[in-house]
């Protein structure tokens, strides 16, 4: 059971790995742990997320405590009812962007509040695995709950739009289709692979691997669509496809979304470490405090509730709003750049073109050896820069940057350098490489 338990959520492939015994214990040691006594639990659509459904909530009531049922769900809508209804706690059943073959579990306390490695997944690991939770002398009960109409509330509330725009959705046979049920008609949308399918017939969902996007950037081109939209497995990340067919990168989307939240007024707002200069000079010009954040979202959403944040944006994909329980909300996202689209009166292309001002090498992971001499090195050769360690190393100077940060689970250490021009780009990615696999 122990390989199961990652940084961030429990992933395994199923039956092997993860089962409905494996799910019955994990039930009665989250609330052996947590002593929640309402629980909002909602699935994906795997074939094999029913039967882990099963054990998980007969563990959990079995522990003595309520499940709420919400049925199929995206993620946000998860984290959107856990707050909504009051709950002690939430599990999401979903491997997420993984393959078919895998399943999982993403657990929070109230008001969404991510349980990690660091705050607690290991210690719930410690007593699934010997079966220590106490007996409770009461049981559970489970009770349904559909909470896609009080979503999609939530995200019309927030539209400012002028017209139906045109746009592409690739639903990747997955959870998108219910994260924007509540909002499909105040669009003209253009579907790929619109119906539920937890083997993935036509490609993984996961919309960081840019080839799955192939498919999206080609319909938006054919039909003149104003932007597309591509969710992974459990809708809490996006990829986003300007009206040229063109990926925005997901640093540079968080800089657009910003545009329309401080369009409201003033407002703090943070973004992940590796994304471009370009994202914190953006929230600055327009009126807002830029702070820099960490990797991960138990870190993020952390730090969003310490400096009062209303949004944060993560190179990845996920982009975390304050109003949902300062959690994801994909849905949001596509309002958010559909009010700046109406707004603006440009499209997308134009929108995003200022932000093109850097060039980055992308993220670059290297094996290594030893993580530890490396960083020392680093910390040796770069520190006439400005040099920090919020996450890893970074160290800035006029025209150039870098961070360099070690995997949590693997011997890994991830690059990732931005300069003004590529050629100067291009000879630090090289120079800083040489050090760390050298």
């Amino acid at each position: 059971m122990s390989g199961i338990f990652k940084a961030y959520d429990i992933r395994g492939i199923y039956p092997a790995e993860i089962n409905a015994d494996v799910a019955y214990a994990i039930g009665r040691a989250f609330i052996a742990f947590t002593g929640a006594k309402k629980v909002v639990v909602a699935r994906d659509m795997r074939p094999h997320s029913e039967p882990l459904f099963s054990g998980l909530s007969r563990g959990i009531t079995d522990q003595g405590a309520d499940v709420i049922d919400l049925g199929l769900a995206s993620t946000p809508q998860s984290y959107f009812a856990n707050g909504r209804l009051k709950a002690d706690g939430s599990v999401m059943i979903t491997a997420s962007h993984n393959p078919g073959e895998w399943n999982g579990m993403k657990l929070c306390r109230a008001d969404a509040v991510p349980i990690s490695g660091v705050t607690g997944i290991m210690d719930i690991q410690k007593i699934a695995e010997a079966r220590s939770w106490p007996e409770s002398p009461v049981k559970g009960r489970i009770s349904g709950y559909d909470i896609r109409d009080e979503y999609g509330a939530f995200l019309r509330s927030f539209a400012k739009l002028d017209r139906k725009l045109k746009v592409v959705v690739d639903y990747a046979n997955a959870m998108g289709l219910y994260e924007i049920a509540g909002i499909r008609e105040l669009f003209d949308i253009v579907p790929l692979y619109d119906t539920l399918d937890g083997t993935f017939p036509n490609h993984e969902a996961n919309p960081l691997h840019t080839d799955t996007l192939n498919a999206i950037r080609a319909k938006v081109r054919e039909v003149k669509a104003d932007f597309g939209a591509a969710f992974d497995g459990d809708a809490d990340r996006c990829g986003f496809i300007d009206d040229l067919g063109e990926i925005i990168p997901m640093d540079l989307f968080t800089a657009l979304i910003a545009q329309d939240i401080l369009s409201r007024g003033p407002a703090t707002i943070l973004y992940d470490l590796r994304s471009s200069r370009a994202v914190k000079e953006c929230i600055e010009a327009n009126g807002g405090k830029a702070i820099q954040c960490r990797v991960g979202h138990a870190f993020i959403k952390n730090q969003m509730r310490e400096n009062d944040a209303v949004f944060a944006g993560e190179l990845s994909g996920h982009y975390y709003f304050k109003q949902n329980c300062t959690a994801e909300s994909q849905g949001l996202a596509m309002i958010m750049l559909a009010n700046l689209i109406c707004a603006k009166k440009r499209p997308v292309h134009e929108l995003v073109a200022p932000l093109r001002k850097y060039f980055s090498s992308g993220e670059i992971n290297s094996k290594v050896a030893d993580v530890a001499p490396i960083l020392d090195a680093l910390r040796r050769k770069y520190a006439d820069g400005h040099m920090f360690e919020l996450d890893g190393i970074s160290s800035e100077y006029d025209r150039w940057w870098f961070n360099v940060r070690a995997s949590n689970t693997e011997p890994l250490l991830r690059l990732i350098v931005e300069a003004d021009t590529p050629e100067l780009m291009a000879a630090k990615r090289d120079e800083l490489l040489k050090i760390i696999r050298n």
